[in-house]
């Protein structure tokens, strides 16, 4: 019987899983909480084999809670279970040695699949955040791009940024016009946003 416990904010969502997770001959749910810090308490007093995380939840996120079990080395598996599908949360998730991290829109038999996959030894995260993980890794601009990049962030005008990095105006806007193309934008706004989204700058 896998033991799991669940650490989910929204009463509805929470009383659903239980339901459902429960309904499994080999799966018991042994505890939950809507509280970071009554879950965390709760996983330390029961010891479950798995825990199911939201991120965003009063008093203590989810990710403080994997680092936290992570620094007591307890043998517990954690799967992250949340509706952001936002990169900086799954770096973070990743520094923290989780063995899954699944959307909730995700269907309840893939939910199933994922915990027995982990109880097995698997590490499963959703297609998604792993396509734009590697996507964020490879970062298509040269050095000097990220630098002219870096001073566009400013707002400065092109002649501004030559004569900060002694170039010429000509040579910027081909600079620019490479970002642009590189980073699928059409604008230096765009540009820089996107770079910041994928951690290049």
């Amino acid at each position: 019987m896998i033991k799991v416990y669940l650490a989910e904010d929204q009463e509805l969502l929470n009383t659903a899983l239980t339901m459902i997770l429960n309904l499994e001959s080999d799966i018991e749910v042994i505890g939950s909480a809507m509280d970071g810090e009554e879950a965390l308490a709760d996983i330390l007093r029961l010891k479950p084999e798995i825990v199911l995380l939201d991120i965003e939840m009063p008093r203590l996120s989810g990710l403080v809670i994997a680092h936290q079990l992570r620094l007591l080395e307890m043998d517990t598996k954690i799967m992250i279970l949340t509706t952001f599908a936002r990169d900086s949360y799954f770096q973070q998730a990743l520094r923290n040695d989780v063995n899954g991290y699944m959307l909730k829109d995700s269907p309840s038999d893939q939910l199933i699949r994922s915990i027995r996959s982990i109880m097995a030894g698997d590490t499963i995260f959703s297609p998604e955040l792993v396509a734009k993980t590697v996507i964020a890794q490879r970062n298509p601009l040269t050095p000097r791009e990220l630098e002219v990049l870096n001073v566009l962030k400013s707002g400065i005008s092109t002649q501004q940024i030559a004569k900060i990095l002694f170039l010429s105006e000509g040579t910027v806007r081909n600079y620019i016009s490479a970002i642009l193309s590189k980073t699928g934008t059409s604008s230096r706004i765009e540009a820089i946003n996107f770079a910041k989204d994928q951690g290049w700058i």
